[in-house]
C-alpha cells in the first residue's frame, strides 16, 4: 500500500469516527434536552394561589398571613363568578322544562370546567380526594382548563376521505341571552386575578412525599427507595464479585469446572432482566422466604444476582491488567500468595474494580423488571433502615413506568414523570462521574 492510499484511508477513518461522534451527540441531545427542559419544570414553574394553599394545607408551608391576604384578594374576583352561577340557577327555575333540559348538560360542563379551574364551588360537597380540593396549581395547566371552559371541542367529519378535524366553538354562544353569557368574558379577563400566578421554586419536589398518587407533593420516597435498592445490591454483589474474580485469576486451574463457571457467568450476563425478577420472586421470597412478600431485601438480592456477572468481569479484567512483575517481586521477597493478592494486586487493580462496581451500581439504580415482583410498589411513603427486611418501597424506575402508562391521569402529571426521569438520569450520571473521579484519585495515589 503506497503512502497516498494510506493517507486517504487514515483521513476516511478519521472522518467516519468524527461523524459517528457527532451523530451520537445529536442523538443524545434529542433524548436529553426534552428530559432536562421538562424535568426542571417540576421544580421551577409558575404556581398559582391554589398551589400555595395546597402547600400550607398538606405540608404546613408558607406564611399564613400572606396566604390569607392572597386568598381574600382572589375571592373578591371569584365571588362575581359564583354570583353569576347563582343567578343562572335561579333563571333555570323559571324556564320551561324543554328549554331547561337544553341547558342542563351544557351548564353541567361549565360547572365541571370551573371546578377543575378554581376548585370546589359554593354548595359542593367536600371532596374525598385531594386532587378535587384545589383548583389548578400550575399556571400552564390553568390556561388549558381555561380553554376548556371557554370553548367546546367538536369534530368536522364532512369529508369522508380524510380523518375528522377538531375545531372549537365558543361556549358563550350557547348561553346568549341568559345571565350566564357574561361569565365567559369575565373569567377570561380576570383569570390572573383569580389565580394569582407567580414564579415558584418548589424544592419540595425532591424532599416531599407524594400526595394523592403524585398529583401533588414530591418524589422523596422514590429517590430513597432507589438508593436503598442499589446500595443493598452492591453490599451483596461487590464482595462476592471481587472474591470470584480473585478465584478465576489467581486460583482456578484450567479445566472443565473452570470453563463451566466462566460460561455460566457469561450466560448470566446476557439473561433478560425480567427473568431475574421472576427468579427473585420464586427463590428469595417463595423458597428462602427472606420476607413475607415484596421487600427491599428481596429486591436488593435480586439486583445483586443480576449485576454480579458484570462486577466479576470488570474485577477480573482489572486484576489481569496488573503487571506480572508485581507478583514476582512480591513473591521473591518471601510474601505469601494471599498476602501478595491483598497488599499488591488488589490495590493496583482497585481503580478498575471500583469503576466496574460503580457502573454496576448505576445499572442497578435504573433497572425496573427485577424489582417489579420483588420490591417495588406504585404508591408508598419513605421507609427507614429497619423496614428494609419487611417492607416494599417506591422506586424511580418502576414509578416512571407506572405513572407514564398506568396512572389514571397520566396526561395531567407529565411534569412529575419528566421530573422522575431527570432525577434518575442525574443519579446515574453522578454515579458514573464519581467512578471517574475516584479512579483518577486512586491512580494518582498509586503512582505516588
Amino acid at each position: 500500500m503506497n503512502i497516498g492510499t494510506r493517507k486517504i484511508l487514515d483521513r476516511s477513518f478519521t472522518a467516519v469516527g468524527i461523524g459517528s461522534i457527532i451523530v451520537m451527540a445529536l442523538a443524545l441531545m434529542v433524548v436529553v434536552v426534552p428530559i432536562v427542559s421538562n424535568g426542571i419544570g417540576a421544580i421551577f414553574f409558575t404556581g398559582t394561589v391554589e398551589h400555595r394553599k395546597m402547600l400550607h394545607a398538606e405540608f404546613n408551608r408558607g406564611e399564613r398571613q400572606n396566604l390569607a391576604s392572597e386568598v381574600a384578594s382572589s375571592e373578591r374576583y371569584r365571588t362575581k363568578v359564583y354570583e353569576m352561577l347563582s343567578a343562572f340557577d335561579a333563571e333555570l327555575e323559571t324556564m320551561e322544562p324543554e328549554k331547561k333540559a337544553q341547558y342542563d348538560s351544557k351548564y353541567s360542563q361549565v360547572k365541571t370546567a370551573l371546578h377543575a379551574l378554581l376548585g370546589p364551588l359554593p354548595g359542593d360537597m367536600v371532596p374525598m380526594l385531594t386532587r378535587f380540593k384545589y383548583g389548578q396549581t400550575r399556571w400552564e395547566k390553568a390556561e388549558e382548563k381555561l380553554h376548556e371552559l371557554l370553548y367546546e371541542s367538536k369534530w368536522d367529519n364532512s369529508n369522508p376521505d380524510i380523518m375528522g378535524k377538531e375545531y372549537f366553538v365558543s361556549r358563550a354562544v350557547a348561553f346568549e341571552g341568559t345571565s350566564l353569557a357574561a361569565l365567559f368574558p369575565y373569567v377570561k379577563n380576570n383569570i390572573e386575578k383569580m389565580l394569582l400566578p407567580e414564579f415558584t421554586v418548589y424544592w419540595g419536589f425532591i424532599t416531599d412525599s407524594s400526595v394523592d398518587s403524585h398529583f401533588f407533593g414530591g418524589i422523596w420516597p422514590e429517590i430513597q427507595g432507589t438508593f436503598f435498592l442499589a446500595m443493598g445490591a452492591m453490599l451483596f454483589a461487590f464482595p462476592l464479585g471481587v472474591i470470584a474474580a480473585i478465584y478465576f485469576t489467581e486460583y482456578a486451574k484450567p479445566g472443565f469446572l473452570n470453563s463451566m463457571l466462566r460460561s455460566a457467568n457469561s450466560t448470566l450476563a446476557g439473561v433478560p432482566s425480567i427473568v431475574f425478577g421472576m427468579f427473585g420472586l420464586a427463590f428469595f421470597i417463595n423458597t428462602l422466604r427472606v420476607s413475607e412478600s415484596k421487600s427491599v431485601i428481596a429486591g436488593s438480592l435480586t439486583l445483586a444476582i443480576m449485576i454480579l456477572p458484570t462486577i466479576i468481569r470488570a474485577a477480573e479484567e482489572a486484576i489481569l491488567a496488573v503487571p506480572k512483575t508485581y507478583r514476582e517481586a512480591s513473591l521473591s521477597l518471601g510474601s505469601t500468595k494471599w498476602n501478595t493478592i491483598a497488599t499488591v494486586i488488589l490495590p493496583a487493580a482497585l481503580p478498575g474494580i471500583l469503576t466496574g462496581g460503580v457502573i454496576s451500581l448505576g445499572r442497578a439504580a435504573g433497572e425496573t423488571a427485577p424489582i417489579i415482583f420483588t420490591a417495588a410498589v406504585s404508591v408508598g411513603s419513605a421507609i427507614g433502615l429497619a423496614d428494609v427486611f419487611s417492607s416494599p418501597t417506591p422506586a424511580l424506575s418502576w414509578n416512571i413506568y407506572n405513572l407514564a402508562s398506568e396512572h389514571e391521569a397520566a396526561a395531567q402529571i407529565r411534569h412529575v414523570q419528566y421530573g422522575m426521569v431527570l432525577a434518575l438520569v442525574t443519579i446515574v450520571l453522578l454515579l458514573n462521574l464519581s467512578a471517574i473521579v475516584l479512579r483518577a484519585r486512586i491512580s494518582k495515589k498509586l503512582k505516588g
